[in-house]
């Protein structure tokens, strides 16, 4: 199969990338760090990788465009590409990082699925995969764009899979929990920065409210992804995915 990675450079992304390569599949990425690009290139020459913004519809645009000429078609779209947006109590929030984080997460799944769409349309086949969190389930308290952008993507899955369906293209979500890496690093010290408590704190804060007391690895989330991607998945279609342990609640 034929897969386009957004952000798929680093992190859940890069997990995704590797493991559909593992598979034996044809990957392009695109991701908005320029050296993460580089190193992935290094490890992956044969490999399309772009530097793009998500929420930039020519460079999203173009993206899409370049993975069809260089792969003849898109099978599977992983519309990951996301950002934590600010660690803050709403009234501490500026509008502009409000827009910046609705944008990215928002914005970003939109036009992805948009440029890639009317590929699948002509193939009458497709999955097109977003990334949510398990913030688009529960209300996540210092973190209100980062949960709405979330809420919304899940909201957007529920719809294009009913819209699309009749054209053979498959919808779905993931919601990853708490997963380990530097995003979360940096979730966690700008969390422990506006709550005023250590950063151990807020790591054990993260579990508290998970059944298995864990948190996850990005391979977790590629893995589910490739599964979703295969033929064993093929009338799995508008599900919301959570890779988590099981959250309960995300205010311990």
């Amino acid at each position: 199969m034929n897969i386009a990675i957004t952000a798929g450079a680093s992190g859940i992304g890069l997990a995704m990338t590797e493991a559909f390569l593992e598979n034996g599949d044809a990957v392009a990425i695109c991701d908005i760090d320029q050296q993460a690009i580089e190193r992935f290139k290094s490890k992956h020459p044969e490999t399309l990788a772009l530097c793009a913004s998500v929420n930039n519809e020519a460079e999203i645009a173009q993206f899409i465009t370049q993975t069809q000429l260089h792969l003849g078609c898109i099978d599977v779209l992983c519309a990951n590409a996301g950002t934590g947006g600010p660690a803050s109590a709403i009234e501490d929030i500026e509008l502009k990082e409000w827009k910046d984080c609705i944008s990215v997460n928002l914005d970003g799944a939109f036009l992805s699925a948009k440029h890639t769409i009317p590929g699948m349309k002509r193939q009458q086949a497709g999955l097109i995969l977003f990334t949510s969190s398990t913030a688009g389930l529960y209300g996540y308290p210092y973190r209100s764009p980062y949960a709405c952008a979330k809420w919304a993507i899940i909201g957007l899955t529920k719809t294009l899979a009913i819209e699309l369906g009749g054209s053979g293209i498959r919808v779905n979500v993931l919601c990853p929990g708490s997963v380990n890496g530097d995003r979360m690093d940096r979730v966690v010290a700008n969390e422990a920065k506006a709550k005023k408590i250590n950063e151990q704190e807020i790591r054990e804060n993260y579990v508290k409210g998970v059944s298995m007391k864990t948190w996850v690895d990005a391979s977790d989330i590629a893995d589910m992804a490739v599964f979703l991607a295969s033929n064993k998945a093929a009338k799995v279609s508008g599900q919301v995915i959570s890779i988590d342990g099981n959250t309960e609640t995300l205010n311990a």
